[in-house]
């Protein structure tokens, strides 16, 4: 082997080991077009060159060239019609052509991932200093790694713009969903809340019935009003009902209506069933239905139709069926106080409304919202919670939820003397509180510690939040529990 063979060699060998560790990195199918484009005119002295990948279908995607025409239908003409068969097989190709103007040779060369072409690299008339010279089967080889390495990529590029593309386009959903939530106020941003309303923006085009589920004052009837927003069904009514509320008797022509006459006076009435036609119905704790009144609702379910009180006539209804309740129904189920029938006609999307406590890194977007909202109510706008109020609210068990911490909020906006609401205005009730009766004294590192504990507790130890909340920064805080550990330490030894 002459020198000039091994130089050739060194440069082919360099040539591909800077082009993976170029492609290597998170390049776009356009750049790795135009990588591959430039690097085979340039390595194996082209007089032209062209590089396209292409769609599943064989279509075009990106196309580069260099003296080359820019479509892949001028590109075949050059060659026998067997082309992309050929290049199909993993074969390169070579065409010969009497023109008066170049390309006078070329040579074409598959971009294959996993046996399918994704693309072709075609390369017209070497030139060197001594003139045109035909392209060696070393080049051919090549030109059909570089081809092969460059497939790879363009797949692995393929794949992540894709993933690029769901994980935007679940971004602008969430985004848009959170935006409907908050008009709803429905208020929320924790991993708890957003894997919530993930299953909310799911199961609400399907149409499918669903019950909210949660404990009370946890936003139930938000969440079913944010299932109808995001319906097919959002222009038409929203019409809830609370099945507790009521007797059974004025329950039953609350929900199905009244036909007229059915007593003296009485005059024909629309039910809720009626009044939600071509909407939403949410019918709230629906474990208080009497098995008289389920089986009448399982009836509406099944048959999509429902008879007034005291009518006959069968009336058509066209419903997106949304329940809630806080009772657990597989107990009633087992107990014969629910009906079995009813209870899976009702539950083919169960939706989980978590209680406070497991989100508390919400608290203070809820108490912001509370303040802006209430404050413009009643005429109080700009007030501002103070640091140890907010701290207090931060490690509240809040027994009653969003509900008990929206009322702790107008009540303090009511009565609260000054522009900064205080731990004195929120007046919140403390269960078990055994402190006032017998007072334990601490000293201040100790009040700061528990404090500083409690207030990490509450935001499941997230170090930046905590700061926040507790108007210190996270350096500063670091300092706080390497001395409190310290301390720890020194009471061992």
């Amino acid at each position: 082997m002459d020198s000039f063979d091994r130089n050739w060699r060194g440069l082919q060998l360099e040539t591909l080991v800077d082009l993976s560790l170029t492609i290597g990195g998170v390049l776009s199918e356009e750049e790795l077009v135009e990588e591959l484009l430039q690097r085979a005119v340039g390595t194996l002295d082209a007089g032209s060159g062209f590089v396209s990948t292409l769609h599943p279908g064989g279509q075009e995607a990106v196309v580069r060239s260099v003296r080359l025409p820019q479509s892949v239908e001028v590109i075949r003409s050059y060659f026998d019609s067997h082309l992309l068969e050929e290049l199909a097989a993993g074969r390169v190709v070579r065409a010969q052509r009497t023109t008066d103007e170049p390309p006078f040779e070329l040579i074409a060369a598959p971009m294959l991932w996993q046996q399918r072409p994704v693309g072709m690299v075609v390369l017209g008339d070497k030139e060197t200093r001594e003139g045109r010279i035909p392209f060696s089967e070393e080049d051919a080889r090549f030109l059909l790694s570089m081809a092969s390495m460059v497939a790879t990529a363009v797949a692995t590029a393929r794949r992540v713009a894709a993933i690029e593309r769901d994980r935007q386009r679940l971004a602008d959903e969430n985004r848009a969903l959170r935006d409907v939530a908050r008009r709803e106020g429905f208020i929320g941003e924790s991993p708890e809340i957003e894997e919530m309303l993930e299953l909310v923006r799911r199961a609400a085009p399907t149409g499918v019935n669903v019950i909210v589920r949660g404990e009370s004052g946890v936003g139930k009837e938000r969440v079913a009003r944010l299932l109808h927003s995001f319906s097919d069904r959002a222009s038409g009514p929203f019409v809830p009902l609370n099945c507790a509320a009521l007797p059974e008797t004025l329950l039953e022509s609350e929900l199905f209506g009244i036909e007229e006459g059915v007593a003296t006076g009485v005059q024909r009435r629309h039910g809720k069933i009626e009044l939600a036609n071509g909407g939403t119905l949410f019918l709230d704790e629906v474990g208080d239905l009497s098995l008289v009144l389920q089986a009448k609702l399982l009836r509406v379910v099944q048959e999509r139709e429902f008879e007034r009180l005291g009518g006959r006539e069968r009336i058509p209804v066209d419903i997106h069926l949304v329940t809630a309740t806080n009772r657990n129904l597989e107990e009633m189920v087992e107990r014969g106080e629910f009906r079995q029938d009813l209870y899976y006609r009702l539950r083919v999307v169960v939706v989980e409304v978590p209680p406070l406590r497991d989100h508390r890194s919400d608290i203070p977007l809820l108490a912001r919202h509370f303040l802006e909202l209430y404050g413009e109510q009643f005429g109080r706008p700009g007030l501002l919670l103070s640091r140890d109020a907010l701290a207090v609210l931060m490690i509240h068990p809040f027994p009653g939820n969003v509900r008990e911490l929206e009322n702790a909020i107008q009540a303090a906006i009511a009565l609260a003397p000054g522009e900064i609401i205080t731990i004195d205005d929120l007046r919140l009730e403390i269960e078990g509180d055994q402190e006032q009766s017998s007072p334990v004294l601490l000293s201040l590192d100790e009040v700061e510690r528990r404090h500083i504990e409690s207030v990490l507790q509450a935001v499941e130890g997230n170090r930046q939040e905590a700061a926040r909340i507790l108007g210190i920064d996270r350096t500063t805080l670091y300092r706080k529990l390497q001395r409190f550990a310290t301390y720890d330490a020194e009471s061992i030894n």
